[in-house]
This record gives C-alpha cells, structure tokens and sequence, in this order.
C-alpha cells in the first residue's frame, strides 16, 4: 500500500530525520545499519538508492533516516516520499 509522510520531526542528531506515516511500514522495528543489509526488502532498497542514507530504522507508523554527509534534506525528502508513495 503506498505510504505517505503526515509529519516530519527533528531528532538530536542533525543527519537523522524522524517520519510519522500515514500507514504502517512494519510490525515492529526493522533497521538496517547499511544499504547491503535491504537485501530483500524493497522499500528499504528503494530508501536507500541514490546512496544518500546511511541506515534506517522502520517501526510501526514512523522511520527514522540518517543521511549521508554533505547530503541535503529537500531532495532526500522528496526521494523518500517518491519511495513511499510507490510501496506497494
């Protein structure tokens, strides 16, 4: 089902993003310290393509993303929406 983002929030950590769903992602917590960890996960492959994210956490409504260094947030965002709006 395609997923969308209701609301973005800060973390302490500058190159962490924190992101309330309109559905649910997971069961339970899932994260995945590097891009090789996906394997047979599509969205978080999808998440992780381009080489912007450095790991990711999925639990429940919410995931939280670390970005790569001198990565931006706006195209990431809009990569990660892009992601989530074609999970199915």
């Amino acid at each position: 089902m395609p997923l969308a983002i209701t609301e973005y929030e800060e973390t302490p950590n500058p190159d962490a993003l924190k992101c309330w769903l309109d559905g649910s992602v997971s069961d339970g917590p899932v994260s995945f310290l590097r891009c090789e960890a996906a394997g047979d996960h599509p969205l978080a492959q999808a998440i992780f393509e381009g080489g912007k994210v450095t790991n990711l956490l999925l639990n429940g409504n919410w995931l939280t993303i670390c970005r790569a260094p001198g990565t931006r947030w706006p195209p990431l965002k809009k990569r990660l929406e892009q992601a989530l709006a074609e999970h199915t």
